[in-house]
């Protein structure tokens, strides 16, 4: 057994969101949901190609197929939102302070290909190129706790600031109603503007994002902000998995499965 693969509790709470195994049919022998699903977990932990996926875990071809059919069928999505429904039905989401930044990952040269000169391409695959070289700008959202609630990914030359109000809304727990909503949201200067303060404002969500230079200075609640390093810390973290920490994924749907692939197994650790 690899250190990467889930174990039988893991397994247990996941298991239900899969499909019906085939089993007694006759044709090729059928692998089953928990082999490739660890050999899922094998590419997002060591980031190696699919094809140098260990014997152990079945065909690479099962593997990779089966992903791209589980990502059509928006089986991640769901599963990260049932996991973290869940744990916020336990008391595990903190709401006293959310906190929202941006990070670049660095795409590999096999992530490119796609034509760029139509919008649709652009929007599929989310890469561009930025002083940090030619790659994806990842946006996330946590709670206190470092407990990623949504994310976004967008061409790696895009400013964090017009993805704040898209990151907020995807977040797959409830913020419309009044007692469901962070107390606080923190940001870096990155975040400061008007337009971001009068939409938390109107929610009845204190901000906590620092003002630039060139603005007129607002009062911050630097002990809350002090807290802000969490979302950095679970960046940090998500990074340790190779197949986030550069981007071999041509698509962003596929990259984004594995962050939330990567979500889901922490959430499972905590419930």
């Amino acid at each position: 057994m690899s250190r990467h693969d889930v174990t039988d509790a893991e397994w247990n709470a996941i298991r239900v969101f899969l499909p019906t195994e085939r089993n007694g049919k006759r044709g090729r022998p059928w692998v089953s949901h928990r082999v490739v699903f660890n050999g899922i977990l094998w590419v997002l932990h060591v980031g190696g190609s699919w094809r140098d996926v260990p014997e152990r875990y079945g065909n690479w071809s099962t593997i990779y197929n089966r992903f791209q059919r589980w990502c059509r069928e928006g089986l991640w999505d769901r599963m990260m939102k049932s996991l973290l429904q869940k744990l916020d039905a336990s008391g595990g989401i903190d709401r006293s302070l959310w906190c929202v930044d941006g990070t670049i990952i660095r795409a590999h040269r096999c992530a490119a290909g796609a034509l760029h000169s139509r919008r649709e391409n652009t929007d599929n695959e989310a890469l561009g190129r930025s002083q940090g070289g030619f790659g994806t700008k990842l946006h996330i959202l946590t709670d206190g706790g470092g407990i990623p609630l949504a994310f976004t990914a967008t061409p790696g030359q895009s400013h964090e600031a017009p993805q704040f109000e898209k990151v907020m809304s995807q977040t797959l727990l409830s913020i419309w109603r009044r007692n469901r909503r962070p107390k606080h949201v923190a940001g870096d200067k990155g975040y400061s503007s008007h337009k971001i303060r009068d939409w938390l404002t109107h929610r009845k969500i204190t901000p906590v994002i620092p003002t630039k230079s060139n603005e007129k200075t607002l009062p911050l609640k630097r002990r809350i902000y002090r807290k802000r390093n969490v979302v950095e810390r679970t960046i940090g973290w998500l990074k340790e998995h190779r197949r986030i920490a550069t981007r071999y994924d041509k698509t962003k749907k596929n990259f984004l499965a594995f962050v939330k692939i990567a979500t889901a197994r922490k959430i499972l650790k905590l419930i």
